[in-house]
């Protein structure tokens, strides 16, 4: 422990840095180590020393105007810029290079400057915080003080250096094209949504993508995103038959906002059980098919007792305290997929005073960055405008456009999926089709747009693929007593 609470700094290994940068003047890569310092995200406050990061400055500026590094230029550029006297003169400048014998251990310097200056920053940052936290009557409210603290210390830039480098980009790049030129094509290579030919136009969900499933209310889009996660959890596809991703199960964590864990768990196994909790909960199953039920509510109960499904159902969770959460989820459990329900139920404290649209906004900007931070697909669900109600349409598409409360969510967004149910709307020509669920790939980074046709069976809020052959077919056995007149549609589909 530093008793003395002097700030972490190593001004030798500084000095080395600079030394190290101008003993690099011969050769095609004369600024090599300048190169690799800036790459490692090293700034003037990356200094302790002000001498140091004075002719740190310096040496920037004449990588700027593309003038040649050495002691003579560097001289030449603080006496013009009056700062030679300020940095200890020529003589402090020559014995930077007189102290450093050799610039092979240059990365290792600069490594040392970066951890150094890497703790200053924590330090300041905490301080910051501390502060807060003793002003009670400033920061009245202690959740605020928590989200600034966590934003706080994401935005720390910390240069990992996990950027893949170009030339093995390539090489893994070209590895995938050939893949496909063996296969013929169509290899999902994301997770599989379960659907098939979903995962036909998507190629999969692919890590560090944001993915938004929008629609109105009661249209099927909680049903959707927790049918994704069971397939992706159970390692199988919709129909529980076929296996998805190698049929290997995946962790998925769940951030569920609305609807509470235990609903949230009853549709699930009642939907993998095919039981229509309509008729169980007014006593309407026929004796001769409880049997039946039973033994599809034990399975269903086996499969997703083994499913590696983790809930959060904290309401009203600020964004930043969820990016937090799931870090923790990708830490302890090794998550590779996060499905948030919904958006505009998530809050952000910071920008909450500047007014909806711009809060919305801050939101979807931490969630996309939370995707690539943990490098794995993230489906978040959105609410859509009644715009589309009022086009005069007679189908009533969704557009991108409705996307509600901000054109961030469009803009941040990967992959956005409208969903929509012809049955819903007397004018569609098709809405006499009660089985027939839209999935319209209206935006994908990556790869293929348009309309995907699905089955979506209400009394299970279950999705299963559609026969392409023959769109009017259905591809499960319906029994007529399922049809029952003045059945309710769930609010949290």
């Amino acid at each position: 422990m530093n008793d003395n609470m002097t700030p972490p700094s190593n001004t030798a290994a500084e000095r080395a840095v600079l030394g190290s940068i101008m003993l690099d003047t011969t050769g095609v890569d004369s600024d090599r180590i300048m190169d690799i310092a800036l790459a490692q995200g090293l700034t003037r406050e990356s200094f302790y020393d002000p001498r140091n990061a004075g002719i740190f400055e310096a040496m920037q500026r004449l990588g700027l105007h593309s003038k040649p590094l050495d002691a003579v230029t560097l001289l030449e550029e603080l006496r013009t810029a009056g700062r030679l006297e300020s940095v200890g003169g020529e003589a402090y400048v020559q014995s930077l290079i007189d102290d450093t014998p050799t610039s092979a251990h240059a990365e290792h310097y600069i490594r040392i400057v970066r951890e150094k200056a890497l703790r200053r920053t924590m330090i300041a940052k905490a301080t910051q915080v501390m502060s807060q936290c003793y002003d009670e009557g400033e920061y009245p409210d202690p959740q605020a003080v928590l989200g600034f603290a966590e934003k706080s210390f994401l935005e720390i830039e910390t240069r990992d250096g996990k950027t893949m480098p170009w030339a093995q980009a390539v090489d893994v790049g070209s590895l995938a094209i050939d893949r496909l030129f063996e296969a013929g094509g169509k290899i999902v290579s994301g997770l599989s949504t379960g659907l098939k030919h979903l995962d036909e136009r998507l190629m999969g969900l692919k890590n560090a993508e944001m993915i938004v499933i929008a629609a109105r209310p009661s249209v099927g889009k909680t049903s959707l995103a927790m049918n994704i996660a069971e397939s992706v959890a159970t390692g199988y596809m919709n129909n529980g038959i076929t296996p998805a991703n190698g049929g290997k199960p995946r962790p998925v964590g769940v951030f569920s906002l609305e609807m509470p864990v235990l609903a949230l768990v009853k549709r699930m196994i009642a939907g993998r059980a095919q039981i229509n909790t309509w008729q169980l909960n007014r006593g309407m199953i026929r004796k001769d098919d409880k049997l039946r039920l039973s033994e599809q509510l034990g399975q269903a109960v086996d499969a997703l007792k083994k499913a590696p499904i983790y809930v959060d159902d904290t309401a009203a969770l600020d964004v930043m305290d969820l990016r937090a959460r799931a870090r923790r989820m990708k830490k302890q459990y090794g998550i590779e997929l996060i499905v948030i329900d919904y958006l505009q139920l998530c809050q952000c404290r910071e920008a909450a005073r500047q007014g909806r649209q711009q809060e919305v906004s801050m939101i979807s900007q931490q969630i996309k960055a939370m995707a690539k931070e943990l490098d794995i697909p993230v489906i978040v669900l959105s609410q859509l405008s009644r715009a589309n109600e009022q086009r005069g349409d007679k189908y009533e598409k969704p557009k991108l456009s409705d996307l509600r409360d901000s054109g961030a969510i469009e803009q941040d967004a990967d992959v956005v999926f409208l969903l929509r149910r012809p049955s819903r709307v007397a004018t569609d020509p098709n809405s006499q089709d009660e089985r027939l669920a839209i999935i319209d790939v209206a935006k994908n980074r990556n790869g293929e747009t348009g309309e995907v046709n699905v089955n979506f069976w209400r009394e299970y809020t279950r999705f299963y693929d559609r026969a392409l052959e023959d769109e009017g077919k259905e591809n499960l056995k319906t029994e007529a007593e399922f049809e029952q007149p003045g059945f309710a549609e769930d609010p949290n589909l």
